[in-house]
């Protein structure tokens, strides 16, 4: 008996050495909270292999049959046999190879939008270990099932585009990567926005020498899917157990101000849309965006459309900017879009002015971006005549700007002259202090046409500023009557109470005025008061509606500009 079993046991060991055998490791990622924990079974055995995997865990590598079929089946936790199994399907494997098996989609009937079948998708040719202590090889996979095909672009090396469009349920082949630390970033498809942002630590994970599959997991839109799990990338390792999420980044922004600048009565009102996002509706002529948040590092679009569009089809014009992270932006929009009546017809464009400000460093202080807008206007300067400061901005042409003046909030008076003679544009008061801009940054415009009758009749050439809270840009008045000789004597007059309702009292000490109006932040005349020869007396202004108006008084020799508020 003892000659007979020896050569049966060794032919047992024999053929159990060279029994044909893959490795395989299942990862469950299947968000549909009906499955958040299951058994795994191989073939129909008497127990499961693996009990309670739950969502986001992985099991280690094993030992599966090669050269022959064998079953898999997914039963909810505790299940006692295989029977009416939630999910079955069969494999043959070659042997000696290396498979990752990723549980994903939806089992229940409703609550879910989109609702993809559950299901395996498998990966053959998988890796254990990397080859090198010093690397780490990345396996990725698409398995957000609302999540649209994306790109991974690596942004501190930076590295660019790693993963290229990839889809729900697609793998993308490993990727050897030194193990250090790194930042990603989840882009849509054409690479123009960033859906999210995430660091994968690496070497802070001490990842080296092993091979990670990191999976896109969970809802981009939880509540579209029974509030489910929310979108976010997990790393599975060799050793199983639950997947480590990788940590949230912060996308990187940059701050943008759009400005309609374009006098073109074709453009007089126009939506503008970021990307597919409406970044402003009816947006007119002569108004100013606030500072918005946009994403820094990714080519996105500015279009230009039609007032109450749907979305950028026929859009008027389109561009394509890549912002800075932290970078701060105007954009203002200029030009002519119609094919005739206006002479220049210079053609729409944006221009971008990078390094903008959102507010002056000192809160007596305003500072002054100028930008040359007007397409029929010559090359100017700019003197201030009060102080006098001189010249303030030499040779300044259209579409072109000139850099931030950081100015103490004064009341000033400026003169717009042809560049290199005496010719004189126009004069303004430049109200810093009387419209309280101090600690503000604002951009002062040349807009308008400074001959109208060959430019389709349309708004006439004047100074108007934009602010860093938005809106309409305010005209600076102009000074018709004076010369560079003219006096500002806001110091000398006062006026309360602020606010007023019926009546408003003016003091005016060693001064004396010729005439007297109430403006309101569109430059227009809205009252012209009686101005007596003493120097205290009362205004009726119970005819004017609640709002911020100017009072302004001249004399050939002086002037005085005053912010009045009215309730």
């Amino acid at each position: 008996m003892k000659r007979l079993l020896l050569p049966l046991l060794s032919l047992f060991l024999v053929l159990a050495a060279t029994a044909q055998t893959a490795r395989v490791q299942i990862i469950h990622n299947s968000p549909d909270t009906l499955v958040s924990t299951v058994d795994i079974w191989l073939n129909d055995n008497s127990s499961p292999l693996f009990n309670d995997v739950n969502f986001r865990e992985a099991t280690p590598f094993f030992d599966a049959p090669a050269g022959t079929a064998f079953d898999i089946t997914i039963q909810p936790s505790n299940s006692t046999d295989t029977t009416n199994g939630l999910f079955r399907q069969t494999f043959t494997l070659p042997a000696n190879d290396t498979f990752i098996v990723i549980a994903n989609g939806i089992v229940s009937s409703t609550g879910y939008s989109p609702s993809p079948a559950f299901g395996l998708d498998i990966f053959p040719t998988a890796r254990e270990t990397s080859a090198n202590m010093m690397t780490t090889d990345v396996l990725v996979y698409h398995g957000s099932p609302d999540a649209p095909i994306v790109d991974a672009y690596e942004s501190s090396v930076p590295a660019g585009t790693v993963v290229d469009d990839i889809a729900y349920q697609g793998f993308q082949g490993y990727l050897s990567l030194a193990t250090a630390d790194y930042e990603l970033q989840v882009r849509n498809q054409n690479n123009s926005a960033i859906v999210a942002a995430y660091k994968a630590p690496l070497s802070t994970l001490s990842l080296g020498g092993q091979a990670i599959t990191v999976l896109a997991s969970g809802f981009l839109d939880p509540s579209q899917n029974s509030n489910g799990p929310a979108f976010g990338l997990y790393a599975a390792t060799a050793a199983g157990g639950a997947l480590v999420a990788l940590p949230v980044d912060t996308i990187p922004t940059a701050r943008v101000q759009a400005i309609h600048n374009s006098a073109d009565a074709a453009a007089a009102t126009v939506d503008v849309w970021l990307n597919d996002g409406l970044l402003a509706d009816n947006f007119s002529f002569r108004t100013a965006t606030p500072f918005v948040d946009a994403q820094a590092g990714v080519p996105f679009d500015i279009s230009i459309a039609a007032p109450n569009s749907t979305d950028t089809t026929g859009a008027i014009a389109r561009y394509t900017y890549t912002l800075m992270e932290d970078s701060t932006y105007i954009l203002v929009a200029n030009g002519i879009v119609s094919g005739s009546g206006y002479s220049p017809a210079t053609p729409f464009d944006i221009d971008v002015f990078a390094s903008a400000r959102e507010a002056s460093a000192n809160s007596n202080t305003t500072d002054v971006l100028v930008y040359h807008g007007a397409t029929d206007a010559p090359a100017v300067d700019v003197d201030e005549i009060s102080i006098p400061a001189g010249n303030l901005i030499s040779n300044l042409s259209y579409s072109n700007y000139d850099g931030y003046l950081s100015l103490p909030t004064n009341d000033y008076v400026l003169e717009v002259s042809v560049n290199g003679t005496s010719t004189v544009v126009e004069t303004y008061n430049a109200p810093l202090s009387t419209l309280g801009l101090g600690g503000e940054a604002i951009t002062v415009l040349a807009s308008g046409f400074v001959n109208p009758t060959n430019n389709s009749n349309g708004p006439a050439f004047g100074l108007w500023v934009a602010q860093a809270a938005g809106g309409n840009l305010v005209p600076l008045p102009v000074v018709t009557s004076l010369d560079e000789n003219a006096l500002n004597l806001n110091n000398e007059v006062n006026v309360y109470p602020v606010p007023a309702t019926d009546i408003l009292n003016v003091e005016i000490d060693n001064a004396t005025f010729e005439s007297m109006e109430i403006l309101d932040l569109n430059g227009r005349v809205v009252a012209q008061p009686t101005l007596s020869n003493t120097f205290n007396q009362t205004i009726d202004i119970s005819g004017l509606e609640s709002g911020t108006y100017l009072l302004k008084m001249t004399s050939e020799e002086a002037f005085a500009i005053k912010r009045i508020i009215v309730e």
